[in-house]
């Protein structure tokens, strides 16, 4: 699926690659923030998803290239990935559900992208480790909370996809410009 071109009038947007999840594990996590999360803002359930790189603002005559390089990096993926939430973490500014990645698979997907983003001069590498997780909060003082992780079992990811990230009064919007199937 491929929406690019309907990027229109914006010069430079927003972008990122993430793991879309699938619907049933989306209304099992917008289930357990409502229930244990009572601080902060929740992410919405249409935001939910797994961060591969955050590119920021990138000119948009860059769109095609930077999905082809992901279309590339999950092009011989086998089987799908699979990712199995294990606790809850904070950062200064997040909550976040740290997930563990079934043999590495999401892991392998994720520095294919970093060295073909890279390689484009799109997206510098961050010092740390890939870290698969969602984020689930958003607040302004961290709020200490210890939620069990939710129990959503193993999450297999079916796509792969580039967002933009439009900025509104009511928080970010996310949309899909493109999307490749994962195999398997």
């Amino acid at each position: 699926m491929s929406s690019l071109a309907s990027v229109g009038g914006r010069e430079r947007p927003r972008l990122f690659l993430a793991f879309p999840l699938p619907h049933d594990a989306v209304e099992r996590l917008a289930e357990w923030q409502r229930r244990e999360l009572t601080d902060g803002r929740i992410v919405p359930p249409e935001n939910l998803h797994v961060t591969l790189a955050f590119l920021g603002a990138r000119p948009a005559a860059e769109l095609d290239a930077i999905a082809g390089a992901l279309r590339e990096a999950t092009g011989g993926v086998g089987e799908k990935p699979v990712l199995t939430p294990e606790r809850y973490r904070e950062t200064r500014s997040v909550g976040m559900v740290v997930c563990s990645d079934e043999e590495g698979r999401a892991t392998r997907i994720a520095e294919d992208v970093f060295e073909r983003l890279e390689r484009l001069e799109v997206y510098q590498r961050e010092r740390r480790r890939w870290l698969p997780h969602i984020t689930v909060l958003r607040f302004r003082e961290r709020p200490r909370l210890d939620p069990p992780p939710p129990a959503l079992g193993p999450v297999r990811l079916s796509e792969a996809a580039v967002y933009i990230s439009v900025l509104r009064p009511s928080g970010a919007q996310y949309d899909v410009l493109e999307s490749v199937a994962l195999g398997g």
